[in-house]
Protein backbone atom coordinates (compact mmCIF):
# COMPACT_ATOMS: atom_id res chain seq x y z
CA UNK A 1 0.00 0.00 0.00
CA UNK A 2 1.44 3.41 -0.92
CA UNK A 3 2.17 5.69 2.00
CA UNK A 4 -0.42 8.45 2.43
CA UNK A 5 0.77 11.97 3.18
CA UNK A 6 -0.09 13.06 6.70
CA UNK A 7 -3.14 15.20 5.85
CA UNK A 8 -4.67 12.57 3.56
CA UNK A 9 -4.03 9.94 6.23
CA UNK A 10 -5.69 12.03 8.95
CA UNK A 11 -8.61 12.79 6.60
CA UNK A 12 -9.16 9.10 5.88
CA UNK A 13 -8.97 8.26 9.60
CA UNK A 14 -11.49 11.03 10.42
CA UNK A 15 -13.92 9.83 7.75
CA UNK A 16 -13.76 6.27 9.09
CA UNK A 17 -14.25 7.49 12.66
CA UNK A 18 -17.21 9.68 11.69
CA UNK A 19 -18.86 6.71 10.01
CA UNK A 20 -18.50 4.66 13.20
CA UNK A 21 -19.62 7.60 15.34
CA UNK A 22 -22.88 7.78 13.37
CA UNK A 23 -23.65 4.04 13.44
CA UNK A 24 -26.33 4.53 16.08
CA UNK A 25 -29.47 6.41 15.18
CA UNK A 26 -30.96 9.40 16.94
CA UNK A 27 -32.98 7.39 19.52
CA UNK A 28 -29.87 5.68 20.93
CA UNK A 29 -27.60 8.72 20.66
CA UNK A 30 -30.12 10.97 22.39
CA UNK A 31 -29.70 8.86 25.54
CA UNK A 32 -26.00 9.73 25.82
CA UNK A 33 -25.91 13.28 24.41
CA UNK A 34 -24.06 15.42 25.39
CA UNK A 35 -21.00 13.19 25.54
CA UNK A 36 -17.42 13.16 24.34
CA UNK A 37 -14.30 11.03 24.49
CA UNK A 38 -10.70 11.05 23.29
CA UNK A 39 -8.59 7.96 22.74
CA UNK A 40 -5.24 7.02 21.20
CA UNK A 41 -5.24 4.97 18.03
CA UNK A 42 -3.65 4.53 14.62
CA UNK A 43 -4.46 6.00 11.23
CA UNK A 44 -4.84 3.82 8.12
CA UNK A 45 -1.13 4.41 7.34
CA UNK A 46 -0.13 3.39 10.86
CA UNK A 47 0.55 6.84 12.33
CA UNK A 48 -0.19 7.31 16.00
CA UNK A 49 -3.03 9.81 16.49
CA UNK A 50 -5.65 11.01 18.93
CA UNK A 51 -9.30 10.47 18.03
CA UNK A 52 -11.81 12.85 19.59
CA UNK A 53 -15.54 12.16 19.32
CA UNK A 54 -18.30 14.47 20.59
CA UNK A 55 -22.08 14.27 20.55
CA UNK A 56 -23.68 17.67 21.14
CA UNK A 57 -27.18 19.04 20.87
CA UNK A 58 -27.37 21.28 17.82
CA UNK A 59 -29.74 23.62 19.65
CA UNK A 60 -32.00 22.80 22.54
CA UNK A 61 -31.72 19.41 24.23
CA UNK A 62 -33.91 16.87 22.47
CA UNK A 63 -33.34 18.31 18.99
CA UNK A 64 -30.85 17.43 16.29
CA UNK A 65 -27.49 15.96 17.35
CA UNK A 66 -24.20 17.30 16.01
CA UNK A 67 -21.55 14.59 15.78
CA UNK A 68 -18.02 16.00 15.77
CA UNK A 69 -14.85 14.00 15.10
CA UNK A 70 -11.31 15.38 15.31
CA UNK A 71 -8.26 13.28 14.42
CA UNK A 72 -4.85 14.78 15.12
CA UNK A 73 -1.32 14.00 16.15
CA UNK A 74 -0.59 15.05 19.75
CA UNK A 75 2.01 17.63 18.79
CA UNK A 76 -0.17 19.23 16.08
CA UNK A 77 -3.84 19.63 17.07
CA UNK A 78 -4.19 22.65 14.79
CA UNK A 79 -3.22 20.50 11.75
CA UNK A 80 -5.75 17.82 12.56
CA UNK A 81 -8.91 17.05 10.63
CA UNK A 82 -12.31 18.04 12.05
CA UNK A 83 -15.54 16.66 10.54
CA UNK A 84 -19.15 17.26 11.52
CA UNK A 85 -22.39 15.47 10.71
CA UNK A 86 -25.89 16.33 11.83
CA UNK A 87 -28.27 13.56 12.88
CA UNK A 88 -31.83 14.85 12.64
CA UNK A 89 -34.23 14.26 15.49
CA UNK A 90 -36.10 11.05 14.82
CA UNK A 91 -33.49 9.60 12.42
CA UNK A 92 -33.24 5.82 12.76
CA UNK A 93 -30.08 3.75 12.77
CA UNK A 94 -27.43 4.52 10.21
CA UNK A 95 -26.88 8.19 11.08
CA UNK A 96 -27.20 10.95 8.53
Amino acid sequence: MPSLDRQADLQEAAEEELGRACDLGWPDLSKVTPWGDTYEGFTPAGRSALFERNYLWQGAAGGDICVEVVVYQPEAYERGVRLLRLIARGAGTGGA
